[in-house]
């Protein structure tokens, strides 16, 4: 097998991808953590959040996870989620739609611990819409 850690991601819809990668950033249950290509075997439940691949030329790619486990063995990294998709097919509309969202649930928020994981996932949204205006002000 080529150097790296084989990696697929499912979503109940589609295989979202399937190659061999140099590493990969996860946002498991207890923080994020990176897989890369001799990572112990484990498993773990996924909170909601952005997976950053490295592929092999060392091009990130990003993905939004909603949910769901990481298995990492010897065959590689399988992640299984509730939703998984490439940032990249997120409209500009559609962020924005989930920031405001995400503003009046962390108004709302019951515990200080439901509290930061609402502003951690509101950080990552704008980041998101940041970087995709950036993105498309580039082209």
């Amino acid at each position: 097998m080529a150097e790296g850690t084989k990696l697929e991601i499912v979503s109940p819809e589609r295989l979202v991808i399937s190659e061999v990668v140099k590493s990969v950033v996860v946002p498991g249950a207890e923080g994020y953590f990176t897989v890369l290509g001799d990572h112990a075997p484990m498993m773990t439940t996924l909170k909601r959040g952005f997976i950053t691949v490295e592929d092999n030329s060392g091009v990130s790619h990003v993905y939004y996870v909603r949910g769901g486990f990481a298995d990492v063995s010897t065959e590689g990294l399988t992640i299984l989620a509730e939703e998984a998709r490439p940032v990249a097919e997120f409209r500009r509309e559609e962020i924005e739609a989930l920031i405001a969202t995400g503003m009046s649930a962390l108004e709302a928020a019951a515990t200080a611990e439901e509290e930061q994981r609402l502003q951690t996932e509101l950080d990552a949204w704008r980041n998101l819409l940041l970087e995709s205006t950036s993105n498309t002000t580039a082209h």
